[in-house]
């Protein structure tokens, strides 16, 4: 089994509603993403999924967070609270089903840096 990892990154604001301190005013953050794919069959080149796939299907879902409030964007504007939990899960739901997966590659988690020693990780398990 081979597993690949590309990072990204993207800056925003937040405010996590009804949350019992600090992190319920507006706030911002330098947010890291980390995709991970897995797979077992490499392509003639000898490659399972190209970097520069993954990292281009990475940044096109992350530029629609980039300098926002993240509030107002869907779901997020329809009640979801804006945690890296739930950041998480809808960049691996929009990254899940990309072309960029061929054979028998697929996403296999996200992981949400809101700072340098605090992340959370997503996977379909």
């Amino acid at each position: 089994m081979y597993t690949l990892k590309v990072e990204g990154a993207f800056e925003a604001a937040h405010r996590v509603v009804d949350y019992p301190g600090k992190c319920d005013r507006l706030h911002g953050h330098n947010w890291k993403v980390e995709a991970v794919v897995k797979g077992k069959e490499l392509d003639e080149l000898g490659m399972l999924v190209d970097f520069k796939v993954v990292k281009n299907v990475l940044k096109e879902t992350l530029d629609r967070f980039d300098h926002r409030f993240l509030n107002e964007l869907k779901p997020f504007s329809e009640g979801v609270n804006p945690t890296a939990e739930n950041l998480a899960r809808i960049i691996f739901k929009e990254m899940e089903h990309s072309k960029a997966f061929v054979r028998d590659s697929y996403l296999y988690a996200i992981t949400i840096y809101e700072t340098p020693n605090s992340s959370v990780m997503y996977t379909k398990e």
